[in-house]
């Protein structure tokens, strides 16, 4: 990297958590990634389930930590124990911090209690901080605040907005609305179609401690550009 490049990358890269989540990974895809995390200093390198263990081999001892989402991309599908046990296996192959989706259609049944405690059994299983992806534009005003009253109950770490760009394109007023809500200890992950430093700027002065992105490369070098569905 030139000296340009180097200036953001020390300014931005330690709050991205760099995404690589398709279906037609391979070793080598992964190996890259985690390498490319580590030259450009990003905060983890968040990678599916599956290939954790090849990330977490690849990333030891250099600083650069493994995060990895579960109940993802299709968000609020897997039952609760299923939910609490691949937590605890990602947790035994490596992952230091997990994403995870949320039952939105208990929220919405009124089923708070259980929406509650799918979120605890997660984190008591896992051991490590829990980012919730709460999905905002999904649930009305109400909701919304319910959603994070109980996941904060549940004891997560991060409050997110969204869990990609399909969802939410992450902006200032979701994450400016979820940093006014957190409690102490609790902090807030912006994601969604962040693809440009001016994007994650913004979202950091709005309240977020970390954003997420399949662009982070792009992101840091100044030469991203604004997409719909990145995560």
């Amino acid at each position: 990297m030139n000296g340009d490049e180097g200036s953001m990358a020390a300014d931005l890269a330690p709050v991205i958590q760099h995404t690589l989540i398709t279906s037609d990974l391979t070793t080598d895809r992964i190996v890259a990634h985690a390498r490319e995390c580590v030259e450009w200093g990003f905060s983890a390198a968040m990678v599916p389930g599956s290939w954790v263990r090849e990330a977490a081999a690849e990333l030891r001892g250099t600083g650069v930590i493994v995060a990895s989402a579960l109940d993802f991309p299709t968000v609020g599908v897997t039952t609760t124990r299923g939910k609490a046990a691949e937590a605890e296996e990602l947790v035994r192959l490596g992952a230091q911090q997990i994403d995870i989706g949320v039952q939105i259609g208990w929220l919405k049944s009124g089923r708070y209690d259980d929406f509650r405690n799918d979120i605890a059994a997660v984190v008591e299983a896992a051991g490590v901080p829990i980012k919730v992806m709460l999905e905002l534009p999904m649930l009305s005003p109400a909701e919304r605040d319910a959603a994070v009253e109980l996941a904060m109950d549940a004891g997560v770490a991060y409050l997110k907005n969204a869990s990609s760009g399909a969802v939410e394109i992450a902006n200032e007023a979701s994450i400016a609305y979820l940093a006014s809500r957190c409690r102490p200890g609790v902090l807030v992950k912006a994601s969604g179609g962040i693809s440009t430093a001016e994007q994650v700027r913004e979202l950091i002065s709005a309240g977020a401690s970390l954003v997420g992105s399949s662009a982070g490369v792009g992101i840091v070098r100044g030469s991203g550009t604004a997409v719909g569905r990145s995560y």
